[in-house]
């Protein structure tokens, strides 16, 4: 299977995106998940602006999904795939690494 297949791209994505429309925008709004990612040119950090973009495919249909959603889609697995293969030891509730993945949609803790 091709990795440009959008069948196994959306698979992927589901299962890498545990967090709903409504968390991931309600998650959006705090501080804590303003403060965490790569900020260049000092405004807003690559995460975050990745989790606008995830709550826009989570509230699209599959069928209208576009070549750059399902692109978008296939960053934000390898993005939480690499970055759960690099958590830290001990309690990760409160801490950056929990915070930039749940900017793309993924909350380790659930």
């Amino acid at each position: 299977m091709s990795d440009d297949d959008p069948k196994k791209t959306r698979k992927e994505f589901d299962e890498a995106v545990n967090m709903t429309a409504s968390e991931l925008e309600t998650w959006l709004d705090t501080d804590e998940s303003r403060e965490v990612g790569d900020k260049s040119g000092g405004g807003e950090s690559t995460g975050h602006a990745s989790g606008r973009h995830i709550i826009e495919i989570l509230r699209t249909k599959k069928d209208d999904l576009t070549d750059a959603d399902l692109a978008h889609m296939r960053k934000v697995v390898g993005y939480v795939k690499r970055h759960l293969a690099q958590k830290p030891s001990g309690e990760v509730a409160d801490t950056p690494w929990r915070y930039s993945l749940m900017n793309w949609g993924h909350d380790p803790q659930k």
